[in-house]
């Protein structure tokens, strides 16, 4: 089974509007929108407990992941584009270079407060 779960989402709905597309069904703590440069690297980082999604609005990444719980686990590659939804389970390292300027939602199921960083976020370098 792979680290991290890709899944590209279809508009549920389409007319002469526009197209209404459901990200997620799932109880999210954060929100946060992210911009990345072409060539920017992010994350180098693992959650202990919560579940990240990441909706990518535009652009391109390589998604670098390694499973924490697993003895000699190797690192796994894939390519995210505009339009997929990346979710990362807890204990799963993970960087992402971005191949295009970019455009995300940071989705997770816990607080992101600064004062705590540490506790949520741990640093964990893979690229």
């Amino acid at each position: 089974m792979p680290n991290e779960t890709i899944k590209h989402i279809q508009p549920a709905f389409e007319d002469e509007r526009g197209a209404i597309s459901n990200i997620l069904e799932e109880p999210v703590s954060h929100i946060a929108i992210i911009t990345s440069k072409a060539g920017a690297v992010r994350a180098n980082h693992y959650h202990p407990e919560q579940i990240q999604y990441i909706f990518l609005i535009s652009g391109s990444y390589e998604s670098h992941s390694k499973d924490l719980k697993a003895e000699n686990a190797e690192t796994e590659k894939v390519v995210v584009k505009g339009g997929d939804l990346a979710i990362t389970p807890p204990m799963i390292a993970h960087a992402m270079k971005f191949t295009e300027d970019s455009v995300m939602l940071n989705i997770t199921t816990g607080q992101r407060e600064e004062e705590n960083f540490e506790e949520h976020t741990v640093k964990y370098k893979l690229i």
